[in-house]
């Protein structure tokens, strides 16, 4: 099918200076004025919130709404889902709010990727890279900001709590526990059980990633099962965070908790259109059988990385977890290293909506569940745009639509009621319906 070009509008798509972040910033009224264009197809565009760089999204739930956050340099946002094909800003905390003693003023703040909240509690864990505010590696302060949300439309700094890693952090127990990652020495755990009083421990877990070297972990996600899986350099690896599980290493079984986890599975792997450079940038392993694979023995990953073409930057990667649940992955070396069978893979050359650009790696995607067979998922390429892969044959994903607004980047979308709302790093958050193909 060719895709439709619509000369559409989703707003202005330029990032908002820090400097002019309205305190107070008003609603977008459909329908939007001429600017720029996007492609899409199996995709309805229904609005755009306008608003600076936008780097992930998350949601909570309350009485008489549902409220979308977003964070970027442009601070963190807040967006009233009443009508929740047209998001309403209600809130915000600006760049100045989230300055420390120390920071360089008029600079941004950094950057937030992979929101996340806390539902019982109405708190939002907002992650803060050394980049921030003009910081460098060695005067960067990373961490996390602890963010009241009980009322959306007055958000509350609690406060900034120092962590050693702070590109991305992760929920575990309800958030009473975080992982927060983006260091090359592991995954620093920090226990969240007073929300004013953070402690994070004096040794990360994760260690030994890359064939018995510690290296750079970008993510942490937690599937179904619990299993807290890191991704970054040396692949992802899974581990029990709750529960009694036999540990593959001594042979031992013993309570995981999320400051002394068990190993599970997982490992580095060869990625099939550029072996030299592979970087875990996120994953997500399904527990339902899929394309004659058991229930559980898969974990899709996207490969980050930056190429001259589109052909040779990042894709979306399926592994197979086969093998590797005897603890290959804690005992490989570069003399005798362990990888990961891959299955199958995906990126956008070859398909409908090719940009003129080389910015093409895979980053933050997202399962659709529901939609379809279940086997959709929503992916952000950067100037690819917003794409939706079907793995029903994991062996060969194959696009089942796309929305690509001209002359933006994709950062990070987020499937919430079944809508699709897509964080643009060109700005604001575009608000999509997907529909499958027959």
């Amino acid at each position: 099918m060719v895709a439709a070009v619509l000369l559409v509008s989703p707003g202005v798509r330029v990032p908002v200076a820090v400097a002019r972040l309205p305190a107070a910033p008003r609603a977008v009224t459909p329908p939007p004025p001429p600017g720029l264009p996007f492609e899409a197809q199996h995709v309805t565009w229904l609005a755009h919130a306008a608003g600076p760089a936008i780097a992930g999204l998350a949601f909570l739930r309350y009485p008489h709404e549902d409220v979308m956050f977003g964070d970027g340099p442009g601070g963190l946002l807040a967006w009233s889902l009443a009508d929740q094909t047209h998001p309403l800003p209600i809130g915000v905390l600006t760049p100045s709010d989230l300055e420390l003693p120390g920071d360089r003023p008029g600079t941004a703040f950094w950057e937030g990727e992979h929101l996340q909240v806390d539902a019982a509690r109405r708190l939002v864990l907002l992650a803060r890279d050394w980049p921030a505010f003009g910081g460098t590696r060695a005067t960067g302060r990373p961490g996390v900001y602890v963010v009241d949300a009980g009322d959306p439309r007055h958000l509350r700094l609690l406060g900034f709590h120092a962590v050693p890693a702070g590109h991305t952090t992760q929920c575990l127990e309800s958030c009473r526990f975080l992982w927060s990652a983006g260091a090359a020495s592991g995954v620093w755990v920090t226990r969240l059980a007073a929300p004013g009083d953070p402690v994070t421990d004096q040794a990360p877990v994760d260690q030994n990633r890359n064939d018995g070297a510690t290296d750079y972990v970008h993510d942490v996600d937690v599937d179904a099962a619990g299993v807290a899986w890191t991704s970054g350099v040396g692949g992802v690896r899974g581990y029990w965070t709750s529960g009694i599980h036999t540990d593959p290493t001594t042979g031992d079984a013993r309570d995981a908790t999320p400051e002394d986890p068990v190993p599970y599975a997982g490992g580095a792997y060869v990625s099939p259109n550029n072996p030299r450079d592979t970087f875990a940038h996120d994953s997500w392993r399904p527990l339902r059988a899929i394309g004659g694979f058991p229930a559980g023995s898969l974990i899709f990953v996207a490969d980050e990385d930056f190429a001259a073409s589109c052909r040779d930057s990042g894709q979306l990667i399926v592994l197979s977890l086969a093998g590797s649940y005897e603890g290959e992955s804690w005992a490989s070396t570069p003399a005798n290293p362990f990888r990961l069978t891959v299955v199958g893979s995906w990126g956008p050359e070859g398909s409908p909506g090719l940009q003129q650009s080389s910015a093409c790696s895979a980053h933050w995607f997202q399962p659709m569940p529901g939609v379809g067979d279940g086997t959709i998922l929503v992916e952000a390429f950067y100037a690819q745009g917003t794409r939706f892969i079907d793995v029903a044959d994991p062996r060969h994903p194959v696009q089942v639509g796309y929305f690509a607004p001209l002359g933006a980047e994709a950062a990070a979308p987020a499937f919430h009621d079944g809508l699709v709302y897509a964080a643009q790093y060109s700005g604001g958050v575009d608000v999509l319906r997907f529909t499958p193909p027959a």
